[in-house]
């Protein structure tokens, strides 16, 4: 079985910043879960580098649209391992792979009778490379996601027919109706497909930074059909020689809500359009808001991604950006949040946890365990957690899947302070009984790691090393797997904040 997932392709007008770490971590997240489930894993990411926007920052910094977009593109790339991200493969719509392949799928549309010749007017956004309906603007015309003036302008181009495709999307989204999410999300993309569709652009005249029109070279191609198509041509050269249909269509694309529209309507279309099949999911995700906030002693004010990993680790910024707002939605983040989810739960309940359990392995058994059987009062709870995991992953529920975990973990905790494994170590007779609360610490321990890993890629790792454990798949995440002969010693994995 096959699991393909993708980010949005990041825009080199600018430099990296938590926005695009959030997203890369989720899908990074969403692999390396299905890795343990033995799929065979495509994590795509890269960047997009045509348009408007990238050719007019160029202008601004007086240098070609090229040079800019090696040099921020080249920051992307930095950033995935930097948050530990396992992508499979990095594209650039530069590529001339990539160009080729948009060529011959668009002109394929144009073939197949969806493209005509027109005049286009309207109000449009520099920054979002986008025509506005009027619907969307203000009453003075400024975009309602830069808030910059838009731009009367008239050209003649030429336009795909979506307006050929409401009845099939519409048929499209009563019969997949999982294509889109949350279901809110949804709603909002079947409205604008319901309101009536309009036929767009598909090249521009007057640009020149872009896919050149194979049919008409005075025209490049309209940057966001360019760059929707990276999801279909990083695979042709990723993997060459491959049959395609063995991976494609997507399982998951994730995409912030800004970019809803050329996802959830123009995407489909288009493949439908190139007789190419649909993603199975579009998970639409919310921003992560930061004003007003409570500064932190360590971080200032400026939740900077870099800042974060070289203070505490990346491990300690994917399990924040997953942990405190719900995967999906919109919600608040700030530095003295993030300082707290640290010290109370990285630090305290996890780390302190791991450490305890083999301190008290080495202090009572030199390190090595009796086989024992597991304790019923965990049990119950350490049985169905991969199961609840796995069914709330399928669902892209990721924070609400790291909430699971992190109930066990807690749950540990009070294990710990209920059987008291220092007063069984002085008792003579709780000898065996000590045996049984120590491996089911370390069970327990092993079965939260293995889950925890695809979060926290870097202490899961370094802590299944000292249980023995070299097996990361969700096998070995059961309850019912033996124990190790003997365990090392664990450090602090998160080293409080002074």
């Amino acid at each position: 079985m096959s699991f393909y997932v993708t980010t949005p392709i990041y825009y080199v007008n600018a430099a990296p910043h938590l926005g695009h770490a959030y997203t890369t971590i989720a899908a990074d997240v969403l692999a390396r879960h299905h890795r343990q489930r033995g799929e065979e894993v495509f994590f795509l990411t890269g960047t997009d580098e045509h348009g408007e926007p990238v050719a007019d920052a160029a202008r601004a910094l007086g240098i070609e649209p090229q040079e800019l977009a090696d040099r921020n593109s080249e920051r992307f790339r930095a950033l995935a391992p930097r948050i530990d991200a396992s992508n499979d493969f990095f594209i650039r719509t530069t590529d001339a792979q990539h160009v080729a392949v948009v060529q011959e799928v668009l002109s394929r549309v144009r073939e197949n009778g969806f493209v005509h010749r027109g005049l286009y007017e309207g109000w449009y956004c520099p920054k979002c490379a986008d025509f506005k309906a009027d619907s969307e603007t203000t009453g003075d015309h400024l975009c309602p996601i830069h808030h910059v003036q838009l731009v009367w302008e008239q050209e003649e181009n030429y336009f795909f027919a979506l307006s050929a495709f409401q009845g099939p999307l519409e048929e499209l989204y009563e019969a997949q109706p999982e294509l889109v999410a949350p279901v809110s999300r949804r709603n909002e993309a079947l409205s604008f497909i319901r309101s009536g569709l309009r036929d767009v652009p598909l090249t521009r005249a007057r640009l020149r930074w872009g896919v050149p029109v194979p049919w008409d070279p005075s025209q490049v191609f309209y940057v966001w059909f360019d760059a929707l198509l990276n999801y279909y041509s990083a695979l042709t050269y990723a993997k060459p020689g491959e049959d395609l249909r063995r991976i494609w269509p997507a399982d998951c694309h994730l995409i912030a809500k800004d970019i809803l529209r050329f996802h959830a309507i123009y995407w489909p279309a288009l493949l439908i359009a190139a007789e190419l099949p649909v993603p199975k999911r579009i998970f639409v995700h919310g921003y992560l808001l930061m004003e007003g906030e409570k500064m932190s002693k360590s971080l200032g004010n400026v939740l900077d991604p870099f800042a974060v990993i070289d203070a505490f680790g990346s491990d300690a910024l994917r399990f924040y950006l997953m942990r405190d707002v719900s995967f999906g939605q919109d919600g608040s983040v700030s530095t003295a949040a993030f300082e707290q989810r640290y010290q109370s739960e990285l630090a305290n309940e996890y780390g302190n946890l791991a450490s305890r359990v083999a301190a008290m392995v080495h202090r009572y058994r030199e390190g090595r365990l009796a086989p024992a059987p597991l304790d019923p009062a965990l049990a119950a709870d350490l049985d169905g957690a991969a199961g609840e995991v796995s069914a709330l992953i399928d669902e892209i529920e990721l924070t609400q899947a790291l909430d699971v975990i992190w109930t066990r973990v807690r749950r540990l905790n009070r294990y710990v302070e209920e059987r008291a494994p220092w007063k069984l170590a002085g008792d003579p007779s709780g000898q065996g009984e000590l045996d049984i609360v120590l491996g089911s610490l370390v069970t327990g321990l092993r079965t939260v790691s293995v889950l925890l890993h695809p979060y926290l890629p870097n202490a899961t790792a370094e802590l299944l090393r000292a249980l023995g454990v070299d097996d990361l798949s969700l096998q070995s995440a059961s309850p019912r797997v033996g124990l190790p002969a003997e365990i090392g010693i664990i450090g602090p994995l998160f080293p409080r904040i002074t």
